[in-house]
């Protein structure tokens, strides 16, 4: 399992195309259109979960962050399960950092970093590599 994380359009969607050459086989969900990243019965190689910031946004605006936290890892834990089945596949996450800055003043707003912040820590530690991206350019922190 991979993680990817770095600043919005910093280029991180680019670079996981380039460094996996994507094109067929993969299913690529989305939280920016809505998509349930939940595990599915999907037969190919590739698995990208894209934009783990906003299905975490979308859950801080009816679940605690202890729910939310629960939640990822259960779903981490069925695509770690998936990608162990076969020694070819790969899940990768990509999420946003929305951790700069000032500390948001509506609760839900300040759930959902938190939340940001707990479940990236729970993803950076069950996967194999870890990479920032910022301007395109990427550094492994694991």
């Amino acid at each position: 399992m991979h993680f990817v994380t770095g600043g919005a359009y910093n280029g991180k969607t680019k670079w996981v195309k380039q460094l996996y050459s994507l094109e067929n086989d993969v299913l690529w969900l989305s939280g920016y259109r809505k998509e349930q990243p939940e595990m599915l019965d999907f037969q190919g190689n590739t698995v990208v979960l894209q934009g783990l910031e906003a299905w975490i946004q979308h859950a801080a605006e009816g679940m605690d962050s202890h729910s939310i936290r629960k939640r990822w890892k259960d779903i981490i834990a069925d695509w770690r399960i998936w990608e162990s089945e076969k020694e070819e596949r790969s899940c990768i996450v990509i999420g946003s950092d929305i951790s700069k800055g000032i500390v948001p003043i509506e609760a839900r707003d300040r759930r959902w970093r938190d939340a940001c912040g707990w479940v990236y820590q729970d993803v950076a530690s069950v996967c194999s590599r870890v990479d920032i991206i910022w301007y395109g350019i990427n550094q492994r922190i694991k």
